[in-house]
């Protein structure tokens, strides 16, 4: 893109510039509408599996919801507690949106067709996705209110608690892969077993595959591990005292990181953009398409567990996260290693 401005008489630098928010703009656009309609979707598939009908009434099918739903927002009243520390208040719910965004920067929806394709990828996913816990203990604690702030402390315990054993994880996808570019280790996973593209075939990695997409629920404080929003106890949550726009922005957070997630599972250990199986008829679909509907796919299961698995107590959800995921990675960080050792790298 930057060749093509640069055509256009512009100087490299300038082409550079340009391109560059192009194409943050071509990411940052399409994911928003994206999100609109992920949380209809969500309504939907929560609905059907009610025997409810869901959204209906705005627009065909109810597909103008979540635009009417936005728009209400939009117009209302900012208010901002009188005991608030109205700086932070104000600044936390543009924290939490932000850093939603820029994990995307770095996720290939095709071959080559990604914003910032660096080789420490992975490594650029793990730093943004931990900085998501400062929002969430800005809101708690700038709003003055015990509700609030207890939410918060249990939302950072829980999301740091689950990013140990998603970091383990994900070790075990760079040392079979070799590489921390995520471009390049979709390409990894091509033809993994037989014909079968994706880590997720690996005997070894399929468990940890399942530990990914339970932390998954668990980071994105998704049922049935939304004890961050838990009504009989903490009203709403960390975002209690929030109310017009600055609501949105979380709830808008949320399904951006929601979707982060399904386009990781995606990427790590079902091929991203590649086709399911490694025929050469399945190549001639374009690679986003697969990419979308793996990212479709798994979000389906996000909603699906939603609507069917009961809460956890908060104690059994930090048990699962220390005395479970995290010995169970490391453990698995030990075997994948040492296959690899007694395997690949052979002497």
């Amino acid at each position: 893109m930057t060749a093509f401005f640069q055509s256009l008489g512009m100087s490299y630098d300038w082409a550079w510039f340009v391109a560059t928010v192009c194409g943050i703009l071509l990411i940052a656009l399409p994911l928003m509408l994206v999100v609109a309609m992920t949380i209809y979707a969500d309504r939907k598939i929560w609905a059907a599996m009610a025997l409810r009908r869901g959204p209906n009434v705005v627009g065909p099918f109810g597909l103008l919801q979540s635009f009417a739903d936005g728009l209400k927002v939009f117009l209302q009243e900012t208010i901002i507690p009188s005991a608030a520390n109205k700086g932070i208040f104000l600044i936390a719910p543009v924290v939490t949106f932000t850093v939603a965004l820029l994990a995307w920067a770095v996720i290939p929806f095709n071959s080559g067709a990604v914003l910032a394709d660096i080789n420490v990828g992975l490594l650029y996913v793990l730093a943004i996705s931990s900085l998501g816990v400062y929002g969430t203990i800005m809101a708690g604690w700038a709003s003055n209110s015990k509700y609030p702030f207890f939410s918060a402390m249990r939302a950072s315990a829980q999301m740091i608690s689950y990013e140990v054993s998603i970091g383990f994880i994900l070790i075990c996808v760079v040392l079979w892969a070799g590489t921390f570019n995520m471009n390049d280790i979709v390409k990894a996973q091509q033809g993994h077993l037989w014909i079968l593209n994706g880590f997720v075939f690996n005997p070894l990695l399929f468990p940890m595959w399942v530990m990914f997409l339970i932390s998954s629920l668990a980071e994105t404080q998704r049922a049935p591990f939304d004890l961050t929003e838990a009504e009989s106890e903490l009203v709403a949550g960390y975002q209690t005292e929030y109310s017009s726009m600055a609501f949105a922005a979380y709830w808008l957070g949320e399904y951006a990181n929601v979707l982060l997630m399904c386009a990781l599972n995606a990427t790590l250990f079902f091929g991203g953009w590649l086709p399911p199986l490694d025929i050469p008829v399945l190549y001639l679909v374009p690679g986003f398409v697969w990419f979308l509907l793996k990212v479709l796919f798994f979000f389906f299961v996000f909603s699906w567990v939603k609507a069917t698995v009961p809460r956890y107590r908060y104690d059994q959800l930090m048990r699962l996260g220390w005395k479970v995921f995290l010995p169970v990675s490391l453990g698995f960080v030990v075997v994948v290693s040492g296959y690899l050792m007694l395997t690949r790298y052979a002497v």
